[in-house]
């Protein structure tokens, strides 16, 4: 492969992408080209940086997995020449500073799945929830031109609703692998927290975002859905009983495609 053409390495991206996050990937499947080519390296990073702590169980190998994204970021940050790779190539030819900089701080949030630590509040999760999904959302949504939206408060509960959805469909595997994914396994807490996802993605929809933006947002396409179950069964979160099937999973990612929907 060469790296001399960043777009060299957007098949390795896409390949990244289908086998790493495959929902994202059908979402970015249905937005135009010009946006699928700026979002692909964009999204094979964060599948690198997601994946990185979980490739090892010793801590000071994975540490070093995210430092290693971490650098290839701080590199991008001083303009400096970026470390060659399928994914940090095409990225460091779209990332300003400022994203960059916003992007290190989901590498650090990642560190929590190194570890074994638990959330001793919902403020806690919450707060994870927006250093993991909103410098990649707002960055996203800056590479397609909607600069206002990713740098808007809405912006930031619609990610960190997109990323409860993602966490309680994580759940059962988080505490297979001995996380404490939650702090409150009660219904009744475990309720409240759906609602409040969904009471945060209300306010991105009040947002209006463009159309535009919509096929950004395609990669929440999930949310709505999975945090509606949860908070009609809590119980779900943890039996891993939210997900919809395959088949009502793609219309339902159609019809928002085709209706720009949220």
């Amino acid at each position: 492969m060469s790296f001399d053409d960043p777009n060299d390495s957007l098949p390795a991206c896409a390949e990244i992408v289908f086998k790493a996050d495959p929902d994202r990937f059908r979402a970015l499947m249905a937005t135009p080209l010009s946006i699928r080519e700026k979002l692909l390296p964009l999204y094979a990073f964060n599948a690198e940086v997601a994946r990185a702590p979980w490739v090892t169980g010793e801590a000071m190998i994975a540490e070093m997995r995210l430092q290693w994204w971490h650098d290839a970021l701080g590199e991008i940050i001083e303009g400096k020449p970026v470390r060659r790779h399928e994914v940090t190539t095409p990225l460091a030819a779209l990332l300003t500073r400022a994203d960059a900089q916003q992007l290190q701080t989901m590498i650090e949030a990642r560190r929590w799945d190194i570890y074994f630590d638990g959330f001793s509040s919902d403020a806690a999760l919450w707060q994870h929830l927006n250093d993991t999904s909103t410098p990649l959302l707002a960055t996203a949504l800056r590479q397609a031109g909607e600069v206002a939206l990713a740098d808007s408060e809405p912006l930031a509960l619609g990610a960190q609703a997109f990323g409860l959805a993602g966490w309680f469909l994580a759940v059962p595997t988080l505490k297979a692998a001995g996380r404490a994914p939650l702090p409150d396994e009660s219904v009744t807490a475990l309720k409240a927290l759906a609602k409040s996802g969904l009471n945060k993605l209300q306010a991105l929809r009040s947002a209006k975002p463009s159309n535009q933006a919509k096929q950004v947002l395609l990669s929440g396409w999930k949310a709505a859905p999975v945090l509606a179950l949860a908070a009609k069964h809590p119980e779900g979160i943890l039996n891993g009983s939210l997900g919809q099937s395959a088949a009502m999973s793609r219309l339902r990612l159609a019809r928002m495609a085709m209706l720009k929907q949220l």
